[in-house]
Formats: C-alpha cells, sequence, structure tokens
C-alpha cells in the first residue's frame, strides 16, 4: 500500500523529516519526506498496511519543537520506491 500524507502545523524547520525518516526506516517503508513551499510537509511512504498505520501514529505526534496541526492522508496501491529519503 502507499500512503500520501500532507501535514500541516509546525513542521518545518523543527527537525519534523528526519524524525519521519527514522521511524519510517525502522518500520522498513519506502518513500520520502519533503517540505513543500505552503509549509506543509508531505510524506509519501510504501509498505503493509500496519507499517503504515504505525507510522501514520508517529505523523501526528512529531518531534518534541514540532507541532501537528493535521495530518491529510490518502492510500493508493504502491509504485515500488526505494529506501526513505528526505528532500
Amino acid at each position: 500500500m502507499r500512503l500520501t500524507a500532507l501535514v500541516t502545523g509546525t513542521v518545518q524547520g523543527v527537525g519534523y523529516r528526519r524524525f519521519v525518516q527514522r521511524y519510517a526506516r525502522d518500520l522498513k517503508l519506502q518513500g520520502y519526506a519533503e517540505n513543500l513551499t505552503d509549509g506543509q510537509v508531505e510524506v509519501i511512504a510504501e509498505g503493509d498496511q500496519a507499517d503504515l498505520d504505525r507510522l501514520l501514529h508517529w505523523l501526528h505526534r512529531g518531534p518534541p519543537h514540532a507541532r501537528v496541526r493535521e495530518v491529510q492522508t490518502q492510500y493508493s496501491e504502491a509504485t515500488g520506491l526505494k529506501d526513505f529519503h528526505v528532500y
């Protein structure tokens, strides 16, 4: 499965993408986390549904200095991404 998440709040400049990368790699997920110009972070992750659900839990929490206001999610079929990158 593929999870696409748009995260809003104080999520840029607080280590949010590296936080996501650490948990995604621990869960053996593939994909990326990227800052968007509007202040959101986009997270694309592929893997088993249970692992994506675990990652989603961490997306809502974020690192200590983040303040997550909302996480919009969408699920679709995986496309075969490799590793987990930060952009």
